[in-house]
């Protein structure tokens, strides 16, 4: 039994019959996702499946493909969750990571084995494998170039679950297992005694319905989920006085969105979180439910500025890219890439250097412009990014989705009036399209042209 299996079994034991997950297929008490485990593993034995294999896990989270996850991490395998990647990333995938073996798993959660030819493990892997650890690999989204594939020692990643003994709450399961953030849930939740509610659907009708049935206490989302929420109006449909916390991440949170959901849901705390596939996720806590200003940091974790970009060193950083080159520095820090501004004990996250618009040498931030697009009370949603220009190097662009349908023309110089008011003149975007179709990707993170 592994480090972090042995004292998460002995965790889990004492919830005994506490609900640990509600899913479409039914609730799961702890002691009930404990006998699944132990029936995975004798599954994994019988199958041949043996320490250091890459195992594919392709499906949701649920109470099948949780325990499926423990086991794996019990034989010291490398686990590889493809929750939503498209069939065509996902071959690419399975070849980086050298899997062997496939569990798929259906909308009803039943499961079939498919088995692939291995060849030579990564140099990484065999490193791992050969100290006896579990392994996990995670693919970056490429929102900002090619996806990278982490791997990283779980036993490392699952340590800071071990002192944390707060009360688990009911916790909505929005972020997927083959996301970091999706991961940090699921451990923080079970690790705590808390009940995970898995979605079958994230619109944000559903979203309401489940926090309403289920009493949810804790959603961790996204900003572009949680404007979503907003422009439906769902959260005014349904009973949500059960919420405590929401928590969001994985992109910048504009000012406007914050601000709407603040009076939305006044009752409400709203956390800025922080982490990345490459480190795991850290302590965090916002100035108040309004502020953007956030403290990072914790146990086992350290951080600087260089050059006005976040850098970051992590007790739980992955042993490194399967497919690219090493991103830490001799002494272990890693550039976040993550341009950030200083105010005092806190930061203001402002998005990736790689996204930022270079205007004749002035910089332009996506956010910044979205921002004031979305002030717009005709504007669902906007995207901001740069498009090359032989005077300037680069320009502002934005594709915007409306509420209701209005002239082009029209659309356009209003919004680009508005964006004049408040923003300086390279900062207004020259083209502005009008589009329906989705911002963002199958992580709910918006897709941006570098």
């Amino acid at each position: 039994m592994t480090d972090s299996f042995h004292w998460i079994c002995k965790r889990l034991e004492t919830y005994g019959s506490r609900t640990a997950i509600a899913s479409t297929d039914g609730l799961f008490s702890y002691q009930q996702l404990a006998g699944k485990v132990d029936r995975w593993r004798s599954i994994l034995d019988a199958e041949g499946i043996l320490p250091g294999d890459c195992v594919a896990i392709r499906g949701q989270c649920c109470a099948a493909t949780t325990a499926l996850l423990m086991a794996l991490i019990d034989t010291r395998c490398v686990a590889v969750p493809l929750a939503s990647a498209n069939e065509e990333s996902q071959q690419n995938y399975l070849d980086i990571a050298n899997v062997g073996f496939i569990f798929s798993f259906d909308h009803a959660h039943d499961w079939r084995l498919i088995k692939r030819e291995k060849s030579e493990p990564h140099k990484l892997i065999a490193q791992l494998s050969a100290q006896q650890k579990p392994g996990l690999i995670l693919f970056s989204s490429g929102s900002t170039g090619p996806p990278k594939a982490s791997l990283l020692d779980f036993d490392r990643l699952l340590a800071k679950f071990q002192t944390n003994k707060n009360r688990g709450m009911r916790t909505l399961a929005f972020l997927l297992l083959d996301h970091i953030g999706g991961l940090n849930t699921l451990f923080a939740v079970l690790t705590q005694g808390g009940m995970l509610v898995t979605p079958e659907s994230r619109a944000p009708e559903k979203i309401c319905q489940l926090i309403e049935q289920h009493k949810i206490e804790l959603l961790p989302t996204s900003p572009t989920f949680l404007r979503m929420l907003l422009i439906s109006g769902a959260y005014e449909r349904f009973d949500l006085t059960s919420l405590k916390l929401v928590t969001y991440g994985t992109e910048p949170m504009p000012e406007t969105t914050l601000q709407a959901l603040v009076q939305a849901l006044p009752d409400v705390r709203f956390k800025q979180t922080y982490g990345l596939s490459e480190l795991g996720i850290m302590a965090t806590r916002s100035k108040s439910s309004g502020s953007t200003l956030v403290k990072i940091g914790g146990d086992g974790f350290d951080y600087k500025i260089v050059d006005g970009i976040l850098l970051i060193k992590a007790r739980s950083a992955m042993l490194g890219y399967l497919n690219h080159q090493s991103p830490f520095d001799e002494e272990g820090w890693f550039n976040t890439g993550d341009v950030v501004e200083v105010h005092g004990e806190y930061l203001r996250i402002l998005g990736r250097k790689s996204e930022i618009i270079n205007v004749g040498g002035e910089k332009v931030y996506p956010n910044e412009v979205e921002t004031v697009l979305m002030q717009d009370e005709n504007v669902s949603d906007a995207t901001v990014s740069g498009k090359s220009n032989p005077v300037t190097g680069q320009i502002v662009t934005a594709r915007v989705s409306l509420r209701h349908a209005e002239e082009h023309a029209t659309a356009v110089r209003r919004l680009q009036k508005a964006c004049a008011k408040e923003l300086a003149p390279y900062k207004v975007p020259m083209i502005i399209s009008i589009s329906n179709q989705p911002h963002h990707g199958e992580r709910f993170k918006k897709k941006r042209s570098a």
